[in-house]
């Protein structure tokens, strides 16, 4: 039996691999995608707003020639820390069932195995269910939420909907490729917390006409060639060939609940002891942006690193 079974392998379930590996204890990180899958598919021109000391696990140093590491330098950087430590890492393997015992041990079940740890610690981030517009069209294959690379929209037609980092980078970096952009925001202003480098440029293209930007509006419908929007002057229908729907993205709720953790009726958090970071379920932690239910601003790889050392430092001293 593991002491500790590990789900999601992203930065902070490494880290909590790294830190019971220096405890001693038997461990296994079950992955359903690659490893650090989220950062993965992430765009591939993107910069962290973080430095690089502040996404570093494990007290293992990431050394980036800017200040501001890349995507690609991440993604080498997760990788070597987990190649050169011999994680147990079991990747593309996705858990389906766990099961809470009478001796308060858990069976975990995947599409591969099956698995028995004493504890559980889920780190599944929020990367994986984008939050839907709910309108007609929706569902048109024109439509995305997960963004990649600016040429493919070359010479298109792109309405962008939201102002926040991901929203302002579609909308930038396709308008360099020579799409022609339209930003559909539901608030008054670009977000504050777009990075403060970027903020600037977005304002400016916008002022200058060459991105055209809706302010208090909001998509409300869409069809194969063209959407109609509600703004303030009333509802207007324009011209399109792809929608990038950048309306964020949220953990698994419905997963969540399956396996046994309480939520909060508002935002969905879910029920843990922050001083433990163990759930309502003994024995079975969460660690990362998974913590923070609908506000996925509230955590980041920078400030729950640290729920690494609180977990292990838990199980230790219970064993202790």
């Amino acid at each position: 039996m593991l002491d500790i079974l590990i789900i999601g392998g992203g930065p902070i379930g490494i880290a909590c691999g790294l830190k019971a590996q220096k405890a001693g204890l038997s461990f296994v990180i079950i992955e359903k995608g690659c490893l650090v899958n989220s950062l993965y598919n992430y765009p591939a021109t993107m910069t962290f707003f973080s430095t690089s000391e502040k996404l570093e696990i494990g007290g293992i140093p990431f050394v980036t020639i800017n200040n501001k590491p890349t995507r690609a330098e991440a993604l080498e950087y997760y990788r070597r820390v987990a190649t050169s430590n011999n994680l147990p890492i079991n990747l593309f393997e996705e858990v389906t069932a766990i099961s809470h015992q009478p001796d308060n041990s858990y069976t975990v079940t995947t599409g591969k195995a099956i698995y028995y740890a004493k504890h559980i610690i889920i780190s599944t981030g929020f990367y994986d269910v984008a939050v839907n517009l709910d309108i007609p069209g929706e569902d048109l294959p024109k439509v995305q939420h997960y963004y990649k690379d600016p040429h493919f929209f070359a010479m298109q037609k792109v309405v962008v909907v939201g102002s926040s980092n991901s929203a302002i980078d579609v909308a930038l970096e396709t308008y360099r490729k020579g799409a022609e952009v339209t930003l559909v925001i539901r608030g008054s202003e670009i977000s504050e917390r777009v990075k403060y480098w970027v903020r600037p440029d977005i304002i400016n293209r916008i002022k200058e006409g060459s991105i055209k930007a809706y302010f208090n509006s909001n998509l409300k419908a869409i069809r194969q060639t063209e959407v109609d929007i509600d703004t303030p002057k009333g509802t207007i229908t324009i011209p399109n060939d792809f929608v990038m729907a950048m309306t964020g993205y949220k953990p698994n709720f419905d997963q969540l609940k399956k396996w046994g953790l309480i939520l909060s009726d508002v935002k969905f958090i879910p029920q843990y002891n922050p001083d433990t970071m163990e759930t309502n379920l003994p024995g079975l932690y969460l660690a990362g942006v998974v913590c923070g239910g609908l506000d996925t601003h509230l955590w980041f790889i920078e400030n729950s690193r640290i729920h690494a050392d609180m977990i292990v430092d838990d199980i230790v001293d219970r064993r202790s």
